[in-house]
């Protein structure tokens, strides 16, 4: 008679003691619920709402329009010969992946407390489906730039792409894995400091004015030298930046700036991951 040892499982689920955890192979065979998780994101968000999906278009143009009026027409911040619109748009776009990806990463293990509790799956799925579903939100509204992008086009505007737009997705990327690390980061600190979810939309709010998003970063190093250092060493501003270089070809792109901000982003991407590991082990026991 077979013995409990004989038989040849599929799966064996035991704890994880590695520093850094992030096995594809895995996450690969619970693709489907990947999926799944992906289309709860996108469908639910707004599914008992009145206009539905296009609060997903309403909230950046908005925004740009309100950034045009009080930062272009009131405060006078120029922006060369792209329109003040056009050039909000942009950053507005690229910020709000992040700022959604971030909002909702950091409270991974709050809000699906109850599923972990009850059947095992590689946790990190959870944050990782929140990156995919806001994705595609992103490329709604980059569709919605692309229309008025050739809306101004066609009507004289002197903007142009610059060829480094062929380096675009590896942008997404990296803003992707900053805001998936920072989110692990702050989903684990959530579970034992509950105050910290208060200070997160404040927070938020902060770093998009040290961010460069409705300003060229040159006009921070120009009007405010001694605050510059802020924005400097903030990787998303070079992000920021260096999208409305390849969509608009303005402000400036700088390769030692990315190559910062992309090291900065590694590194927070894999300290997220190892807080997240060690924290999804015992989560339940403080949430």
């Amino acid at each position: 008679m077979k013995t409990p040892q004989d038989h040849n499982w599929l799966y064996t689920i035991s704890a994880k003691r590695k520093l850094i955890d992030f096995n594809f192979k895995e996450i690969w065979q619970y693709r489907d619920l990947l999926v799944l998780f992906v289309k709860r994101d996108v469908v639910t968000v707004y599914k008992q709402t009145v206009l539905g999906p296009f609060w997903y278009l309403i909230q950046p143009l908005f925004t740009a329009l309100t950034f045009t009026l009080i930062f272009n027409k009131v405060a006078n911040i120029e922006t060369g010969t792209v329109p003040p619109f056009l050039f909000n748009l942009a950053g507005i776009s690229i910020w709000n992946y992040f700022k959604n990806c971030l909002t909702a990463t950091s409270s991974t293990f709050n809000s699906n407390a109850g599923v972990f509790s009850k059947v095992y799956f590689p946790r990190v799925i959870s944050p990782l489906s929140v990156v995919i579903s806001n994705l595609i939100k992103f490329g709604i509204q980059l569709l919605i730039f692309t229309g008025f992008y050739l809306y101004y086009y066609a009507n004289g505007a002197s903007i142009s792409i610059d060829r480094t737009l062929i380096f675009f997705p590896l942008l997404i990327i990296l803003m992707a894995l900053l805001s998936l690390g920072l989110g692990m980061i702050i989903s684990s600190m959530v579970t034992k400091y509950r105050d910290l979810k208060y200070l997160l939309n404040f927070g938020i709010q902060l770093l998009m004015y040290l961010s460069a998003v409705m300003y060229p970063l040159d006009l921070m190093r120009e009007k405010l030298p001694q605050f510059a250092w802020l924005v400097e060493y903030n990787p998303i501003a070079y992000y920021v930046e260096a999208t409305r270089y390849m969509l608009l070809s303005t402000g400036s792109l700088s390769y030692t700036g990315i190559g910062f901000s992309a090291l900065i982003t590694i590194v927070i991407f894999f300290v997220g991951l190892i807080i997240f590991n060690r924290t999804e082990k015992s989560f339940i026991d403080t949430i």
